[in-house]
């Protein structure tokens, strides 16, 4: 290999290595927004591992994380989860290769980080002489006494302070028995959001990126329909369990109606011709107004029924 190429090389290392600490430093450091700068952790080695090769691709994964618990000081559950991040880009990668459908790269990328993580995790329960159980709480308890901490500094009036204190066990309570759920969701979501974000950047770089077909034409499989609705059903239920068994399914259905509904957004968004700078702000709408988010995942639920991007249905002539 000359000098040149090897150059190149390490320069691609260092560049993703910096990438990906400054998107860890504004995840890290910059309070509310900081959670969605975590969401592009998975960005950078998803690049680099498609440029550079599976073996350039593990070094920078290696490196980041080396650099990550450098900048803490320590190794804890956030730079686990960061890690988790980091994994899911360089998995992500590998199956962009393999030519899957839309449906089993999201899947495999998300079943593979999950099923690592949960190794991971009873290892470091193990190693710390506590249960997963009670790292979860703690952590959780943690980040809650964090945010009513924001809270203060952010001016928010002493009486919501004092009712979200009042309620924070119960809280506590609610966030340990969804984890599951969010946790299934969150991989989902940074999953699908990174294969959006990554497919420009890589085609711009003439690097492979399957076509994954029209993603504005997706739809969930019918059947989850019906689980949906079981889901429903289970929180009317007595029994304790199954109501968290159900909310769990909620969440993460709710995350893959989400995709269908923003899908259908985006439909008609093309076929109106809606302006780009228009788009980009309606879209930063579904982040900041709960009800247009929840309408969205609606649309993706009722489009079985309704069908509104007409899918499947010919046009007389």
């Amino acid at each position: 290999m000359s000098q040149t190429v090897q150059g190149n090389i390490s320069k691609d290392i260092i560049s993703g290595i910096a990438i990906t600490g400054l998107i860890f430093t504004a995840s890290t450091y910059l309070p509310i927004i900081g959670f969605f700068f975590s969401l592009f952790i998975p960005l950078p080695i998803l690049f680099y591992r498609s440029k550079l090769g599976r073996t350039t691709g593990i070094i920078v994964y290696i490196l980041s994380i080396i650099m990550m618990i450098v900048m803490t000081g320590s190794i804890s559950l956030d730079i686990f989860f960061f890690a988790e991040l980091l994994l899911l880009g360089f998995v992500l990668s590998e199956l962009i290769e393999m030519r899957l459908s839309i449906e089993k790269t999201i899947s495999y990328a998300c079943a593979s980080v999950l099923i690592t993580g949960i190794v991971i995790l009873v290892f470091y329960s193990n190693l710390s002489n506590a249960g997963i159980y009670t790292l979860a709480s703690e952590y959780i308890s943690r980040n809650l006494k964090l945010t009513m901490v924001m809270y203060e500094s952010m001016g928010v009036p002493e009486e919501s302070i004092h009712v979200i204190s009042n309620s924070l066990e119960k809280i506590q309570h609610v966030l340990i028995r969804i984890i599951p759920a969010m946790l299934i969701s969150l991989t989902l979501f940074v999953s699908w959001a990174s294969l959006l974000i990554a497919k420009p950047v890589l085609k711009a770089k003439n690097i492979f990126f399957p076509d994954f077909d029209s993603l504005k034409l997706w739809k969930a499989p019918e059947f989850m329909v019906w689980i949906f609705i079981g889901c429903g059903v289970m929180l009317i239920l007595p029994e304790n369990s199954f109501k968290i068994l159900g909310l769990n399914g909620l969440i993460i259905l709710m995350t893959i109606y989400f995709f269908q509904g923003i899908a259908i957004v985006s439909f008609y968004f093309e076929k109106k011709n809606v302006p780009r700078i228009f788009r980009i702000f309606l879209y930063s709408i579904l982040a900041l107004q709960q009800l247009v988010l929840l309408s969205v995942i609606g649309l993706g639920f009722f489009d079985m029924w309704i069908n509104f991007r007409k899918l499947g249905i010919k046009k007389e002539s």
